[in-house]
């Protein structure tokens, strides 16, 4: 059976997508838990973009063992010395190289001839080659570029020493059976193709980018190219957790598989969205909360007498936890890792009890603990290990008279020294967030806010997620509560605390 690279683009692709930025210890944090899920290649960034991008490559180049790490560059020297200066230090080092090839771009963005560009390709692969063993080349554009002239770029960038090619549907432009057509066309056509593989890169911009994808994999691609959760520039990318299980599933159809884990697809999915704080959408194929529930009687009925007569996939093969065990107040730790080893969780000893200091709490406040509950729980670790800011303590009146204003009460701790501020506000979230402002001296601004129930019941855990801005740049921030407006307030510390450490805020 052939065994399809998975190439995972979430660190640079997906968090080009508008509100998915990460801060440096979210990407560490994302690419090891990529390196859990066994994808092949992780591309950690685009390293000439910012000191912040070179710097979060090489700290993931230097973290991850078992997977080959990317950097992307445009093909001109600077960029391809910034992409080696960060991913010399892995285990496993690639540089990915690339130029637009479609007469569109050539001529209005690049403004450069088909000889020019053709050259452009060969001298700047192998200047590439020259420091780095692994080179992918794409050709942006590929899918409406002209073909001869596409097969002869990739013949140069093999003749200069490419390891992969990489062909790219960038604007999500091409259909199934396009996409499939190209890559037969091109691994007819392309001197020495049988020497290296054969990458696609597909957007979903028509709502295609799986389909293309398989339909690729189908004419003898090597290598996909794909993000958790599909985000990613504009419509986003192909879906990871969608490739592989559509292989996993129909290996009998598409005779192919990945080396990824799939019990480790669910983790991954739930860890990226707590991170940005895009909720995963209820009807997500995979992965989202309605991909294996069943209302219908009619579904129900054949579910229980056979779970395969309407599930083509079990829950527990991507990882989705199975809430039988339940934890309550006179827990301890002991039992607590337990469960979350079963979950598949392994913690350090400092973020077990982080994460049992928040267990304990919550056990006070709801009466059973549920697998649900510990993966919020977990999830929501990184907020409340070593903060420089930390919410001591709220208190808040609401009135809905125009006499009586709605007032806030916050404490925070930071540095170890107490604060306290008292605002005015339209509503209690309002009113928290002013005080926070005035008492940090901090002018941030709200753009946006959220609140969902990760768990069921009438004590269920909120979680809030806001998207706050200082100066031009954004931040989100999490936070966890049966308290909404504590998770609220929460959220609001917790992208502060990342502004902070940003280096943005004043001191």
């Amino acid at each position: 059976m052939r065994r399809i690279k998975i190439f995972d683009t979430t660190l640079r692709d997906g968090e080009q997508s508008p509100g998915c930025s990460m801060n440096l210890p979210e990407k560490v944090e994302m690419a090891r838990q990529l390196e859990k899920l066994g994808v092949d290649i992780i591309e950690a960034g685009f390293a000439i973009a910012s000191p912040m991008d070179f710097k979060s490559v090489q700290k993931i180049a230097r973290a991850v063992k078992s997977c080959t790490v990317a950097s992307l560059a445009r093909c001109v020297k600077g960029d391809i010395d910034a992409a080696w200066d960060a991913v010399k230090d892995a285990a496993h080092p690639r540089i990915h190289v690339f130029l637009a090839t479609s007469d569109i771009h050539m001529e209005y963005k690049l403004q450069m001839t088909r000889e020019q560009v053709l050259a452009r390709i060969s001298e700047m692969v192998a200047y590439a080659r020259a420091k780095c063993g692994d080179i992918e080349f794409s050709a942006e554009d590929a899918s409406r570029s002209d073909w001869a002239f596409l097969a002869q770029c990739y013949s140069n960038a093999v003749a200069a020493g490419a390891t992969t090619l990489n062909v790219p549907d960038t604007v999500g432009y091409s259909t199934p059976q396009e996409m499939g057509d190209l890559i037969r066309y091109l691994r007819e056509n392309v001197k020495g193709v049988e020497n290296v593989d054969i990458s696609v890169h597909c957007h979903n911009d028509l709502g295609m980018a799986v389909a293309n994808t398989l339909s690729c994999i189908q004419a003898g691609a090597s290598q996909v190219e794909c993000t958790v959760n599909g985000i990613g520039e504009r419509a986003g990318n192909a879906s990871m957790e969608e490739i592989v299980m559509a292989l996993h599933t129909r290996r009998d159809f598409y005779g192919a598989e990945s080396g990824v884990n799939t019990k480790q697809i669910y983790r991954s999915s739930k860890l990226l969205s707590n991170i940005t704080g895009v909720p995963i959408p209820p009807s997500k194929a995979i992965v989202g909360a309605n991909a294996f529930a069943h209302e219908s009687g009619i579904h129900q009925h054949g579910v229980i007498a056979n779970a395969q007569t309407y599930e083509i996939m079990n829950s527990t093969d991507v990882g989705i936890p199975q809430n039988t065990m339940v934890l309550g107040k006179h827990s301890g730790k002991h039992a607590l890792r337990e469960k979350l080893e079963s979950m598949g969780y392994e913690l350090t000893d400092e973020e077990l009890e982080s994460v049992f200091t928040r267990f304990k709490v919550m056990a006070d406040k709801k009466k059973n603990i549920t697998g649900s509950d510990l993966e919020a729980l977990v999830l929501h670790r990184r907020n409340n290990i070593n903060p420089t800011c930390r919410l001591v303590g709220h208190s808040i009146n609401t009135s809905t008279s125009d006499v009586l204003p709605t007032t806030s009460y916050v404490k925070l701790e930071r540095d170890g020294e107490m604060m306290e501020e008292v605002a005015i506000g339209s509503g209690p979230v309002d009113a928290a967030f002013k005080a926070i402002n005035r008492m940090l001296g901090m002018d941030i601004k709200l753009e946006s806010f959220s609140l969902n129930a990760v768990t069921d019941g009438e004590d269920a855990i909120g979680e809030a997620v806001v998207k706050v801005t200082d100066g031009s740049e954004s931040y989100t921030g999490t936070g966890l509560s049966t308290d909404i407006l504590e998770s609220s307030i929460r959220a609001y510390v917790n992208s502060i605390n990342k502004i902070i450490e940003a280096g943005t805020a004043p001191d």
